[in-house]
């Protein structure tokens, strides 16, 4: 059976993630911490690495507390507790337009409404993907599809059968938490890019996919995928599953 290897959650979506042993399970079905706070522009509009590539340019590190974080961007940085309205000023400086960090504690800022829990992919699918691209190691590459949950002992892609056809789901179960599997993740611009230096790589979106469609295991469903720029397991955890803990070396049945 898979183990849980990793554990990575965001707290400021886009940025830096945080490497933890365990994490709880919020009343909104996420993970504690994950994505609960983003940042927005005066007119609403979310502030990413969909929109921007000068956000990759951005370090943070947080304390262990996750209630402070250690900016730094062009030689520069600034240490803030995590809600201080001066961190907005510091982004507002550095992207040149007004920013607005928002904070969600219960669900977060997920990507897929449909699907908020976390992402989840296996090691040695990274390292299989590894393989595809000159240059680019596991490491690299997690911080590019920055999927939440790490699985180790099992074969690469292991996770497409965490997916079925369109509007079904997958039962599955880490630990004590039960989870749905909903869909494979479409990826976006975000991982064509260097997430340190934000150069894009040539071809990229290209050639994943065209690795992807060639490398599909017998056991994923070919529904589940409308095109094969997808990586990683878009979940849900039923709102009973909140305070639950998820932990490094869970088991994953399914």
């Amino acid at each position: 059976m898979p183990i849980l290897s990793r554990i990575t959650i965001y707290p400021i979506k886009s940025l830096d993630g945080v490497s933890v042993q365990s994490a709880r399970i919020t009343s909104g079905g996420t993970l504690w911490r994950d994505r609960e706070y983003a940042l927005f522009d005066a007119e609403g509009n979310i502030v990413n690495g969909k929109r921007t590539a000068k956000i990759h340019l951005v370090r943070a590190a947080f304390d262990e507390t996750l209630e402070s974080v250690l900016l730094s961007a062009q030689g520069e940085e600034a240490k803030f507790e995590l809600g201080d309205s001066k961190l907005e000023e510091w982004f507002s400086d550095y992207f040149g337009f007004r920013i607005k960090v928002r904070r969600n504690s219960e669900t977060g800022f997920p990507d897929d409404l449909n699907a908020w829990g976390a992402t989840l992919v296996s090691e040695a699918t990274y390292r299989e993907v590894a393989t595809w691209f000159s240059g680019i190691s596991i490491e690299e590459l997690r911080q590019r599809f920055r999927a939440n949950l790490e699985l180790s002992e099992c074969e690469p892609f292991w996770e497409d059968r965490l997916c079925d056809e369109p509007l079904c789901t997958v039962p599955f179960q880490i630990g004590e938490v039960k989870y749905e599997g909903v869909n494979p993740c479409s990826r976006c611009v975000v991982p064509t890019r260097n997430p340190l230096s934000a150069e894009p790589t040539p071809k990229f979106q290209k050639h994943f996919a065209e690795r992807r469609e060639a490398s599909l295991p017998a056991w994923a469903s070919p529904e589940a995928f409308s095109h094969f720029y997808k990586l990683s397991v878009n979940t849900r955890v039923a709102r009973t599953e909140a305070g639950k803990k998820i932990c490094v070396g869970d088991v994953v049945q399914c």
